[in-house]
Parts: C-alpha cells; structure tokens; sequence
C-alpha cells in the first residue's frame, strides 16, 4: 500500500516468510548502520525484536497473542509481527485507530470503551467495519452511549465485557492494579452480559481482563530488598484470586452466551495467564520493543530493541555534555524509571535536578569528556510504543545496514491519542 520508504531494495518481514529471522545487531553494528544519519532519529534493531517475538511465544504456551499495537504505534511493523506464527489479531486503543487498522486486519479488538460518536457512526454504518472490530464495555452506561450514537438499525455490533483484574483487599478499601472497570465480581459481569444481550443490535462474543500489578510491574526492581518481596508476594496473591475470579466470571457469562475469546495478561504476566483454562488468548506488545521499564522481571529477559539517538550540542563543564531534545518522557507515575535511560556510550546519567529537557539534555559521566560536539548519545524510551509519537520514522537495521525506513502512526499523520 505504499506505506515504507525502502532504503535498499531488499525486502523483509520480522522472520516471516523464507526470509530468516536475523540476529541482534551489535551496539558496533547499530553504529555503522546509522554513520549517515542526522539525529535525532528512531532505530529498530530488527533481529533484537524476532528474538523478543519468539520467546513471547513461548511464553505464551501455546495461546495466541493478540498484538497490542499502542506497544509498536507502527503500521509496517504490527503486519510483520502479525505474520509471525503465535500472533492473531490487534489490540487497538482508540476506535479511530482500530477503524484505520481494520482496513487490512480482520479482527481488532478495542481495549478501551470509546465515547468517540462520529467514530461509532463509521463503525455503525459499515457492515464490513463492524464485523471486524469489536467495542469494549464496562457499564451499562457505555451501552446507553453507543445505543444513542448508533440507533437501532444497521449491522450487529461486537461486544466485549472488560473485567477489573485488580486485586482488593480487606473489604475493598486496599485497591491493587488498575482501575479500569467497575466489573469485578462475576455477578457484576453478569447483570452486564445480560444488559447487552437485551439490545438487539449488540452481540456479546468476549471477556477481558488486563492484571497490571502483575503483568506492568518488574518483580526484580532496584532498591530494598522487602520492597522485592513486597511485589512478589503481591503477585502471588493477586494471580491465585484473579485465576478463580475470571474462572467464576467466564462461567458466568457463557451461561448466557457462548464466548468467542478471553483474553488476558501482557508481556509480564504470560506465563502465569496462559496457564488458566479460562483463558484463551494473551494480550501482549511491549516486549517486542523491550523498553526500559522492563529490564526488571526474572521471568524473561528481552533484548532492547528500541533505540533513540540524540546530537550532543554542548560541553558546558568537564564531565558534562548537552544533547539535542530528550524530554521523551512516559506515561504513568511521574518518577526516574520514566525517564529516557542513556546507554551508549557507557557511563552516563541524567542530572537529578534537570533530568531529561524538552530542548536539551544535559548529561554527566566520565564517558562524557570523550564526547564532541556532534557526535551521539544513543538512548532508550522507558515505555514501549510512546517513542513512535516523538518520530515520523523507525529505521530498521539487521545487522550493520538499514534494510527499510518506514513510517510511524504520527509519519503517516496519525495522533489517535
């Protein structure tokens, strides 16, 4: 469709097809590939990613991930991994984006209610598009919503119930995990399915449920060693009561209507939500780019993937050197493990008291006064897919060439979010 830019004329997919999956580029290797770039620029190391992609398979046991595309916020690279044996399907975060992908993908997954109505009436109004794409509900109030946006008439609707995950303590008051859906006991999820199947339009066909203070949260984080043992415990816990609790709500919902998937976990939690019965498919992305916010979990060890580069523009004092922009900041607890970490070349650090700045960086370490002005500091984001809105290009690398230049959601002009 006229989407990558190929830098040579070799074609490539991430290990589909007779093309091999290649091996992880050497941090020499990444180098060479980008001598003739001008920063700041984005760099896939694409055999880094084909290893994350097959041992999140593995992980998965056997269970289809569906791919979560906020994770890559690529179109190029989520139909690679698609191809990929282990990976059906997209989970998408904002109807406008799940409608652009459902152009070529026939099953996308909404992972979040939507109250976007000019959305809902391209939905509504495409037979096609609807049988495609399936909403997220939470409340009846989301079906109140959607029922007004739609009206009565037109082709079914797919549905799918969003269950909290999280786990509550002493009566309620002590809330671990996300707070997502008001759905958390299996009675709540049943008066919901019953709600939506009294609405002629709507056709119920999934469950899902994202543990987050399992799935989002390193068990082997620095720091002391009872706050270790604090998130460990904790995930224990959370994993028995939620692997009874979906067991419940799944039953309790199929004795109502048959289900076509339940979808669970994310990269950090597969092993553990693949090994539910109930479970039918995993949810899964950010391990594919392995960003700096997992290199904290004992269970598996993905290779960084992601890379950005940034010019250094200053030497303001001995041991300190400035880098062009950096501010690439992610979402979620405002904290240092949301920060950009610095990784090449060895030693350096963000200053404490300036961290990472919206037009400069400024940086310290004994590898900084080796550093002149226009040479690179190679970064990597905390979270995965959030590097793709701050770049309009991903440039692809095996080995020590760029094999393909292609374009991100904000190069193709696209801010869903």
């Amino acid at each position: 469709m006229g989407r990558s830019t190929p830098a040579t004329d070799t074609t490539h997919t991430t290990g589909s097809g007779s093309h091999p999956t290649p091996q992880p580029a050497s941090f020499a290797d990444l180098q060479r590939a980008t001598t003739g770039l001008q920063p700041p620029f984005a760099v896939i190391d694409l055999g880094a990613l084909g290893t994350n992609a097959a041992h999140m398979v593995r992980r998965a046991g056997g269970k289809p991930i569906r791919l979560a595309s906020k994770s890559l916020r690529c179109r190029r690279l989520i139909e690679d991994v698609l191809r990929l044996p282990g990976f059906t399907g997209i989970l998408a975060f904002t109807l406008p984006e799940a409608l652009w992908l459902a152009e070529d993908n026939d099953n996308v997954l909404l992972a979040y209610p939507t109250t976007d109505v000019p959305a809902l009436h391209r939905l509504a109004g495409d037979e096609e598009r609807a049988a495609r794409v399936t909403l997220m509900v939470d409340s009846v109030e989301h079906l109140d919503l959607i029922s007004s946006a739609v009206g009565p008439d037109g082709p079914p609707l797919r549905v799918c119930l969003d269950l909290d995950a999280s786990l509550r303590l002493a009566g309620g008051r002590l809330h671990l995990g996300m707070r997502r859906s008001p759905v958390h006991a299996p009675e709540q999820a049943r008066e919901l399915a019953l709600a939506v199947l009294a609405r002629p339009r709507f056709r119920l066909v999934g469950v899902m449920a994202y543990e987050g203070q399992i799935a989002g949260i390193g068990d082997d984080q620095p720091g002391p060693p009872l706050a270790r043992a604090a998130v460990r415990l904790m995930q224990r816990v959370s994993a028995r009561e939620l692997r009874e609790r979906r067991a419940a709500v799944v039953g309790a919902v199929r004795a109502l209507a048959p289900l076509e998937f339940v979808n669970g976990g994310g990269t950090g939690s597969l092993e553990t939500t693949s090994a539910e019965p109930d479970v039918t498919e995993l949810g899964a992305g950010s391990g594919l780019y392995a960003p700096g916010l997992f290199d904290h979990y004992r269970r598996f060890r993905p290779l960084p993937a992601a890379h950005f580069v940034l010019p250094v523009v200053r030497r303001p004092a001995p041991r300190h050197v400035t880098a062009l922009g950096g501010g690439w900041i992610a979402s979620g607890p405002a904290g240092t493990d949301r920060l950009p970490l610095p990784v090449r070349p060895a030693g350096l650090r963000l200053l404490p008291r300036e961290g990472a700045g919206e037009v400069q960086t400024p940086l310290t370490g004994d590898a900084a006064d080796d550093l002149r002005l226009g040479e690179r500091v190679w970064f990597r984001h905390a979270k995965a897919g959030e590097l793709c809105e701050r770049v309009n290009q991903l440039h692809l690398v095996e080995g020590d060439r760029i094999v393909d230049v292609v374009p991100t959601y904000r190069g193709e002009g696209h801010a869903f979010l």
